[in-house]
């Protein structure tokens, strides 16, 4: 496990029982209502990768990476919410061999299920399953790499899954934290030097502020 995911893990871990003791207040989140967060969010590849297929000492690995990230969030029911991950393109670098050889953007929807354990609490975990579609563009290899630069990165699509909480600060305001798994799992191709496997799914950690409308 990487520095960065043991600090995530940490964060999270520490915020959710320092807020545990929290106070209750009637009806936090309800039926009906709509809420979005928005945090600061970092996709840490879990990379298990295959070299390219002409030339296999060449292993694309995905580095991590953290940028803006939005939630949105409708309550089907007192526990039961339907929630949409959206977030500005993350882009990462492409190593092989420990050196970057080029990169990637991508943007990673993800539509999910979610049970709020403590809907009428000031403290509220909750978790969620769903599913993952993955947009990758702008692919491209480094010159230096004396393959052309062209390279194509396989949209993806698979299954996630989180855990998180929310804690009022008010009425309107509350801070959030989760951590999610997401599969993902695509396929890099360059003209020569062939296609290559490649399995990034990442741990998803976010930290942020959230509003209900």
């Amino acid at each position: 496990m990487t520095q960065e995911k043991i600090l995530s893990i940490a964060i999270l871990t520490s915020l959710g029982f320092g807020l545990g003791t929290a106070s209750f207040s009637a009806q936090a989140i309800q039926e009906g209502d709509m809420f979005m967060r928005v945090t600061a969010t970092q996709v840490a590849p879990s990379s298990n990768d295959t070299g390219f297929s002409n030339v296999a000492a060449v292993v694309p690995e995905a580095e991590s990476k953290t940028t803006l990230g939005l939630t949105f969030v409708y309550m089907m029911s007192d526990n039961l919410g339907f929630e949409v991950l959206a977030s500005l393109p993350f882009e990462h670098d492409i190593t092989a061999g420990g050196g970057k050889v080029g990169s990637t953007k991508q943007l990673p929807p993800t539509f999910s299920a979610q049970y709020h354990f403590t809907p009428k609490a000031d403290f509220r975990p909750y978790v969620s399953a769903g599913i993952n579609y993955t947009i990758f563009f702008n692919d491209k290899l480094d010159s230096s790499v004396g393959v052309g630069t062209d390279l194509e990165l396989d949209d993806s699509f698979g299954l996630a899954a989180q855990v998180g909480f929310d804690y009022d600060l008010n009425e309107k305001w509350f801070i959030s934290a989760d951590i999610r798994y997401i599969s993902i799992e695509t396929t890099a191709k360059n003209t020569v030097l062939g296609s290559a496997d490649v399995d990034i799914n990442p741990t998803v950690a976010s930290v942020g502020l959230g509003y209900k409308f």
